[in-house]
């Protein structure tokens, strides 16, 4: 190399804009001699540790050269120096280290198939030739120059610049002796504008607590699984036929410590687990825990997607959380948001000076709603990175599944958008084919990976096959919210009881389509935020009939076809509407009208589970038929729900105030039939108006087209469940 050159080169490093350091720093051996030189700011003097071999400070610089015969010099040689505060260091020098990542994983990265990018890209400790260090990637296309900066360089990014890959557009660099627990973030320099930027790691695995916003190297987890027996269980179960009851958390909310500081996950594993168990939950859904810098946003707008937040501890502690809850016999649900990301500066925003995670033409990649950015899904490394992060929750913290947030979003390349707004696909339609790629290729490789593990669609509009395999067309999750139900039910609630005969059908239409997916059932935290009210205060009425009605719509859940899910608080009729700012209102559970909703959804749970009726056939006619369905009049409704073996149970739902004696029911079969839960029970909170404590027998009196019938007593605003004696 020409001095000329030498010096333009030196000029680039210093000015941290060089794109390959590794031409100039480190050991090079030519002309008959080893040259090893070094770019080490704010000291005096630099010295090869083996050997004792001074280096000379090339004048003017901050680059210091040692010239002489190579073989006095190991390969990977030590570097020893005292910095400005007179502070020795003694590391390895990283430009004398080789690439580390593999070309073939760089190529299945370009062709989005490195599934398990995580391993990959992002740091990680790592040995080379004996030596211990932290081996960093990050995939920036459109920069000139990534430089790692931390707390173990003074954040200068001419200090560990890295090493480009070529046409991959990954950048790694090994830096030796450098210990886990450091924070850093990566400095790019865009290759066109010369713009800098300080991002923070797309693929950390932990990042600091906001509002600091660097990621800290992690330490390979040392922890020991514990629920082998249950991930083993889990890879064979029959979650179609099996219950399903879901409870909704919000982590930050849910309770708190005496001083009101946000529980570890340790801490809240247990108090949830004992909790969820009482209450005959089988799974919890966490609202987002991926780190996220924006408390209110619930966890939505996404800045570590590989994180657990630091707001409750450590990666360690969430395995723990998991862990803790699969021995414990319950089923962690998280909900996952690949369908936007926010514009924070350190987040993925024009990540390398360029809308790189995201399209370029806000038409295509900004929510206007929700002032947040889309992912482009055409891009092979941005679907590598969803998808390798869904397998990263699902491999690395033992999650049962994932509720995949906003899919319609995804699905619709108009979604929220006026004429104008959007832009056509190629054939002139609406629908965003590249997201429907991602989303088949998603749940593709999760069933493959992970058998057993269950994705959800929150998928608000008429899409057809959701639910439904790649392979049949379908988009391959396993199970659909069900927000027309939610929001047909809701709304016949709202209702006066005198004018619901008008809006019989609100409750009637939903067994038109009850078996074209597979669908949950669910009253989430949507429907409890952002001036919705609560549950209790959505129905009619004064504080009786508020929770009478409240009690009658939870057993109609509950034997309506389709798994369930209740966001915290509403078990128990919390009266205010959630705030994630503050916790729930366990207070009210020391008032009777509380107490016995508390009961009631405890009951209903147990009963579901423990009545193969209620779940074997969740989706399927074979579980479920019409006794009378139009008695709009009256607005009572009543129906059969089915198992194996003839086994079933008798459903009555009476929707207004007005206590209906002599009530003549069509049944099944002849015989004795007992009234196993009355949500009109003194232990409710009801007036204990119903047909406990005595046999029902049928009569030979053919009614609603069967041959015999029970007369019933059925309770104002009040649910029955009949089950054959």
């Amino acid at each position: 190399m020409s001095a000329a050159n030498l010096n333009a080169d030196l000029d680039r490093i210093a000015r941290a804009e060089h794109h390959d350091p590794f031409t100039v720093l480190g050991r090079h051996d030519g002309d008959g001699q080893t040259v090893i030189r070094v770019f080490i700011p704010d000291t005096s003097e630099v010295t090869v540790v083996e050997g004792n071999l001074p280096l000379a400070r090339i004048p003017g610089t901050d680059f210091f050269e040692w010239r002489g015969d190579g073989g006095k010099v190991p390969d990977h040689y030590r570097l020893l120096w005292r910095d400005g505060s007179h502070h020795e260091h003694v590391a390895h020098d990283p430009y004398t280290y080789p690439p580390q990542i593999s070309d073939a994983d760089l190529y299945l990265l370009g062709e989005g198939r490195l599934l398990y990018a995580y391993n990959t890209l992002g740091a990680h400790e790592h040995e080379v030739d004996g030596v211990a260090g932290i081996r960093f990637a990050v995939w920036a296309p459109n920069a000139g120059r990534v430089s790692v900066v931390g707390d173990f360089n003074r954040w200068d990014g001419r200090r560990h610049a890295m090493r480009s890959r070529g046409g991959s557009g990954v950048w790694e660099l090994f830096i030796p002796d450098l210990e886990p627990g450091h924070v850093y973030k990566y400095e790019i320099r865009n290759r066109h504008s010369g713009e800098v930027l300080m991002k923070a790691d797309p693929y950390g695995q932990q990042h600091e607590l906001r509002p600091r916003t660097a990621s800290i190297v992690p330490a390979r987890s040392a922890y020991r699984w514990g629920d082998g027996s249950w991930m083993e269980r889990r890879t064979g179960a029959d979650w179609l036929h099996a219950p399903m009851s879901v409870y909704e958390v919000h982590l930050g909310s849910w309770q708190r410590d005496s001083e009101g500081g946000f529980l570890d996950y340790r801490e809240v594993a247990h108090r949830l687990a004992d909790y969820v168990i009482y209450m005959g939950f089988s799974y919890v859904e966490l609202m987002p825990v991926a780190e996220h810098p924006f408390d209110p946003s619930w966890g939505y707008q996404v800045t570590g997607f590989f994180a657990p937040t630091s707001r409750f501890g450590d990666p360690d502690g969430f395995r723990y959380f998991v862990d803790h809850l699969h021995q414990r016999g319950i089923g962690v649900l998280l909900d996952w948001v690949p369908a936007h990301f926010p514009k924070d500066p350190h987040g993925l925003a024009r990540f390398d000076g360029t809308p790189l995670y995201e399209h370029e033409d806000p038409r295509l990649g900004e929510h206007l709603d929700w002032s947040t950015l889309i992912f482009n899904y055409g891009r092979h490394e941005v679907k590598n990175f969803l998808v390798s992060n869904a397998l990263y929750w699902l491999k690395e913290m033992h999650v049962d599944g994932l509720r995949v947030d906003a899919v319609a979003s995804m699905l619709y390349l108009d979604y929220s958008r006026k004429e104008g707004e959007w832009v056509p696909n190629q054939y002139g339609g609406r629908e965003n084919l590249e997201a429907l790629g991602f989303i088949r290729e998603l749940n593709i490789a999760v069933h493959q990976e992970c058998p057993g593990a269950l994705m959800v669609a929150e998928e608000s509009t008429s899409w057809p096959q959701v639910s439904r395999p790649v392979d049949q067309g379908g988009l391959g999750f396993d199970l659909k919210w069900n927000m027309g139900w939610m929001n047909d039910t809701l709304r016949y609630m709202a209702e006066d009881p005198v004018h619901r005969r008008y809006h019989h059908n609100n409750l009637t239409f939903s067994m038109l389509y009850a078996f074209t997916e597979n669908f949950v059932l669910p009253f989430s935290h949507d429907e409890v935020s952002h001036g919705k009210q609560s549950m209790l205060n959505k129905m009619p009425g004064d504080e009786w009939q508020r929770h009478a009605n409240l009690r009658t719509l939870y057993v109609y859940t509950f034997t309506h076809p389709g798994k369930k899910l209740m966001f915290m608080g509403t078990e128990f009729a919390q009266g205010l509407e959630w705030s994630s700012t503050g916790v729930l209102d366990w207070y009210v559970l020391d008032y009777p009208m509380h107490k016995g909703m508390a009961q009631l959804v405890r009951d209903l749970n147990h009963l579901y589970h423990g009545t193969p009726a209620l779940y074997r056939y969740e989706f399927d006619w074979h579980g479920f038929e019409w006794i009378d369905c139009s008695d709009h009049e009256q607005s009572i409704l009543s129906f059969v729900r089915r198992g194996n073996d003839g086994e079933s149970v008798v459903v009555v739902v009476n929707l207004t105030p007005v206590p209906r004696e002599n009530y003549r029911l069509g049944v099944p079969a002849p015989g004795s039939y007992t009234e196993v839960l009355n949500s009109d029970a003194a232990v409710y909170g009801g007036s204990n108006v119903g047909n406990g404590g005595r046999d029902l027998h049928t009569e030979d009196i053919p009614w609603m087209g069967r041959s015999c019938s029970l007369s019933l007593t059925l309770p104002p605003l009040a649910g029955i469940v009949l089950r054959p004696s």
